[in-house]
C-alpha cells in the first residue's frame, strides 16, 4: 500500500484551536493531515469539539467517543471504536491509551510533569498508580514515540527505560499569533484594562507547583528593596490547588506590585509580551517550553531557568538563572534590566531564531513519521 493512502486515525479528544498545549498540538497535526493526506483519515472527538468540527473532504470522517481521560469509558467505548474503524497508523497526541489496544500507534510524549511534579492534585495513590500504569503501557507498546525536545527524550530514556531508536524528538512550533505590534495605542489599552504599571516583567501561563511562581515573587521583592522601578504582571487562572503564589504575594506585601490579569485573550497577550520590559520564566520543569519563544518573536528578551529542557529551547537566546534561588533570579533580571545593550543583542537576535519552531514543520515531520513507520511494516 502506498503511503498516501495508508488509513490514519487521530486521538482528537483534546482537540482545540486554542493557541497553547496539547488541543493546539493536536489541531495542527490534524489541519496538516487533511490538506496532504489522500488516504483515509478518521478523527475521534469527545464533545463539544465533535459537533464544533466541520468535515470539509470526503477521505475525512470523524467519530464521537466521549472518553475522557482516565475513564471508564477511555478503556472501553474508546478501546471498541479504535478496533472498529481499523485504522493502519492511529497517532496518540497525549499518552492516554486504552490499555487493551494493540494495533500499530505512534504516541507523543510532551512531558514527565506528573512523574516529577505531581503536585497538589495527584495526591491520592490510586491517581498516581493509574497515570503509571497508562503512561508506561503507551510508550511500551508504540512503534514509535515523539518527544517534543532532547531533554524529554532523555526523561523518556531514564525514567521509563525506553531505548533511544524508538524515540524521535520534533520540536513544537510557535503560533503566528505572536508578533511585534506598532500601534503603541492597541498596547496603551491593554495596560490600561488590566491597571498595569510600567516597567514590567510578565510571566504567562498556569500557577502549579512546578512553574515556581513564589520564587519569582521572592526575587521582586529582592528587586524592589534595591528600589529597581519594577512590577510583575503574572497572567493565567488562580489554581485554589496552589494557594501558595497568592500567599507569597500576601506574605511579602507586594499586593502594590504586582497585577493578576486571570486568563487574558490571544490578542491581549500577544500585546503584553510586547509591552513588557523582560519575560521571565522560572519554571523548575518544561518538555518543551513555548512562552519564552513567543516573547522572543514580540521582541522581548528574556530570562529563564537553567533546568530542563529551557536551555535546549532558548539556545543561548535567552539570560539563565538557577530557579531555585530567588537572588539568583534577581540579579540576572538585575543585569539585563539595566544593560540595555545585552536587551538588544538578545533583542536582534532571538525573533529570527524563534521563527524556526513553526508548527508547519512539525506537522509535516510527524507526517513523514506515520509514512514511514507504515512504509517499513
Amino acid at each position: 500500500m502506498k503511503n498516501s493512502q495508508i488509513h490514519i486515525g487521530v486521538d482528537c479528544r483534546l482537540f482545540s484551536s486554542k493557541f497553547t498545549g496539547i488541543g493546539r498540538y493536536t489541531h495542527e497535526i490534524v489541519n496538516y493531515l487533511i490538506a496532504n493526506h489522500k488516504g483515509k483519515i478518521t478523527l475521534f472527538f469527545n464533545d463539544p469539539e465533535y459537533s464544533k468540527f466541520k468535515i470539509t473532504k470526503p477521505n475525512v470522517q470523524k467519530i464521537l467517543v466521549n472518553s475522557p481521560h482516565y475513564s471508564f469509558a477511555e478503556q472501553t467505548k474508546f478501546l471498541i471504536a479504535l478496533n472498529k474503524a481499523n485504522a493502519d497508523i492511529v497517532h496518540f497526541p497525549h499518552f492516554n491509551i486504552p490499555i487493551f489496544y494493540n494495533k500499530p500507534y505512534i504516541v507523543t510524549i510532551h512531558d514527565l510533569i506528573l512523574s516529577f511534579f505531581p503536585g497538589n492534585k495527584m495526591t491520592r495513590f490510586y491517581h498516581r498508580w493509574a497515570y503509571q500504569i497508562v503512561l508506561k503501557n503507551s510508550v511500551i507498546k508504540a512503534k514509535k514515540i515523539i518527544s517534543v525536545s532532547n531533554s524529554t527524550k532523555e526523561d523518556i530514556k531514564k525514567h521509563l527505560k525506553i531505548k533511544a531508536s524508538k524515540i524521535k524528538t520534533i520540536y513544537n512550533g510557535v503560533s503566528d499569533s505572536f508578533f511585534p505590534v506598532k500601534s503603541q495605542s492597541a498596547l496603551d489599552k491593554t495596560l490600561k484594562k488590566y491597571k498595569i504599571k510600567t516597567p514590567f516583567l510578565l510571566y504567562t501561563g498556569v500557577w502549579r507547583s512546578h512553574k515556581n511562581l513564589p520564587r519569582l515573587i521572592e526575587a521582586l521583592q529582592i528587586l524592589k528593596n534595591k528600589n529597581l522601578d519594577l512590577s510583575l504582571v503574572i497572567t493565567g487562572k488562580p489554581d485554589p490547588h496552589y494557594p501558595e503564589v497568592l500567599n507569597t504575594i500576601k506574605n511579602l506585601n507586594l499586593k502594590n506590585d504586582i497585577t493578576l490579569t486571570g486568563l487574558v485573550g490571544e490578542s491581549e497577550l500577544n500585546h503584553l509580551y510586547n509591552a513588557a520590559k523582560i519575560y521571565t520564566f522560572p519554571s523548575l520543569y518544561e518538555g518543551f517550553g513555548l512562552p519564552p519563544l513567543e516573547a522572543m518573536k514580540c521582541l522581548t528578551p528574556v530570562v529563564a531557568s537553567n533546568v530542563s529542557s529551557i536551555p535546549e529551547i532558548c539556545n543561548g537566546n535567552a539570560i539563565l538563572f538557577n530557579p531555585y534561588s530567588p537572588q539568583d533570579i534577581a540579579d540576572k533580571i538585575e543585569l539585563l534590566y539595566k544593560d540595555t545593550d545585552l536587551q538588544a543583542d538578545l533583542i536582534g537576535r532571538s525573533k529570527q531564531y524563534a521563527e524556526k519552531f513553526t508548527w508547519q514543520k512539525t506537522a509535516e515531520e510527524t507526517y513523514k513519521l506515520l509514512c514511514s513507520y507504515h512504509s517499513k511494516n
